[in-house]
């Protein structure tokens, strides 16, 4: 299974009170129901593609409403596609209707009667999340959670619930509907939290932090290969223009400063400056600071530079 479907597994079994549940089925009849009106009246179908979430639906409904409903299963032709299960409820729909607000616009969803407790706005975003939700595996490139409807009112409502629990939300137009989604890992780990999904929770962070490691042992070691490819490129600079100085002048007429750092990097040639510094006590009985070597070096490279600026004049 994936492991947004081990998250729906979980949050299946989320234990609230009659309050949340109402909240909840409003929310999953809202993404995933259709209302039929006929000569005999309203009737709701529920579709969904996840068994769990078609039983939950059925449990709910018969909790909150005392009803029975009809569960069927259609088989989906395509390669690879799951059964579809449609819950046609035909009792009490009238009530059903009224009391999940099923026609009601959706843009001002804080201020919903469903959702005046915290804990309703928390089950309200489970039910949406078993409805139409996703969520990338912690494991994956990139961390994603979202939560797909057809009402682009409705979107940007479910954007403002997770707003309101500071997720940091967006929502989005797409070919076939409108979509609110959480791109952080932590705010993802902060919904898992808030929507009981405890034991989901506990994976994906450790699945995070494996992977955060990992990439934060892959940047220093990058760092590292580009630091040492570094210090090689200038060592290799400055041993070129100490051979052009080698060759041309006497070395003994330059500076004693000089000098020394011609010796430490002839006896050093891989060395970076701060390891040049280090040895230089030992080499001569006091030691060179950092800056200073990088100026001695500066001064040889100007020097073999012109050299050779001269050389090719003539």
């Amino acid at each position: 299974m994936s492991f947004a479907s081990d998250v729906k597994s979980e949050l299946l079994n989320v234990k609230s009170k009659l309050c949340c549940q109402l909240a909840e089925l409003a929310a999953l009849l809202r993404i995933n129901g259709d209302l039929t009106i006929s000569s005999e009246g309203i009737r709701i179908e529920f579709h969904t593609t996840n068994i769990g979430v078609a039983r939950h639906v059925v449990e709910r409904v018969k909790q909150l409403y005392k009803v029975d409903v009809e569960l069927l299963s259609k088989k989906q032709m395509k390669l690879n596609k799951h059964d579809i299960y449609i819950i046609k409820i035909i009792h009490k729909t009238n009530t059903i209707v009224h009391e999940c607000a099923l026609m009601d616009d959706y843009e001002d969803i804080l201020k919903d009667p469903l959702l005046i407790k915290d804990c309703c706005k928390k089950a309200y975003l489970r039910g949406a999340f078993l409805a139409s939700g996703s969520i990338n595996s912690p494991r994956s490139s990139s961390y994603h959670l979202e939560i797909h409807t057809s009402d682009e009112n409705h979107a940007i409502g479910i954007m403002n619930l997770f707003n309101h629990f500071e997720l940091n939300a967006k929502y989005v137009v797409r070919k076939n509907g409108y979509i609110a989604y959480i791109k952080e890992s932590e705010r993802i780990s902060d919904f898992l939290r808030l929507s009981g999904a405890i034991n989901a929770l506990f994976t994906y962070e450790d699945e995070r932090i494996k992977r955060d490691f990992v990439n934060s042992i892959t940047r220093v070691m990058n760092m590292d290969i580009a630091n040492q490819n570094k210090t090689l490129e200038a060592a290799n600079k400055q041993l070129k223009s100490i051979s052009i100085l080698e060759n041309t002048l006497d070395i003994k007429t330059l500076n004693r400063s000089v000098q020394e750092a011609i010796e430490l990097r002839k006896a050093y040639p891989e060395s970076s400056l701060k390891e040049l510094s280090e040895y230089s006590e030992g080499l001569f009985g006091k030691p060179i600071s950092k800056s200073a070597l990088n100026h001695r070096f500066r001064n040889i490279n100007e020097l073999a530079d012109d050299i050779m600026e001269e050389m090719n004049y003539e």
